[in-house]
């Protein structure tokens, strides 16, 4: 019998309060049916309540999935945020790995299409769009500043 893939979701999360619950909870929990699942949330040092929040939603996550929250002592910023999650996957032999934004702007809901794409056709890196809908992005709740850049 094939061992399941083993699946770190890695949420990087500042002053991320208002919105990490409702990303937590969106996760679908039947990823767990065909991979090995763990939630990391790694909270950057925040100066609200984003790392008790999460700690708070973490309890709702099927046991199934199994969930760790960090808090980075000082602010790494986003890409030291990443770097974090990315050596922790490193260290854990985890195989396959899908970085979620707490703020909801990356949606929790396409993982199991996404993480389809990445094992079923063997790829090293798929790469999701808020552009490709009209707007999405902006529904999404990207800065109008940045989807104009975008």
């Amino acid at each position: 019998m094939k061992t399941k893939d083993r699946l770190l979701i890695l949420i990087v999360a500042y002053k991320a309060e208002s919105t990490i619950r409702d990303v937590i909870d969106r996760i679908p929990s039947d990823l767990s049916l065909r991979y090995e699942t763990q939630i990391l949330i790694i909270d950057d040092s925040s100066d609200d309540s984003t790392y008790d929040v999460a700690v708070d939603a973490s309890a709702r996550i099927p046991r199934q999935i199994s969930i760790e929250i960090l808090r980075n002592p000082k602010n790494l910023g986003y890409g030291g945020n990443q770097q974090v999650g990315f050596e922790y996957a490193i260290a854990n032999k985890f195989g396959l790995l899908a970085l979620v934004h707490g703020d909801g702007q990356y949606a929790p809901e396409s993982l199991p299409e996404l993480l389809e794409e990445l094992v079923d056709r063997n790829a090293a890196l798929v790469i999701g769009s808020r552009m490709l809908v009209p707007r999405g992005a902006l529904k999404g709740g990207m800065p109008f500043y940045k989807y104009v850049g975008n």
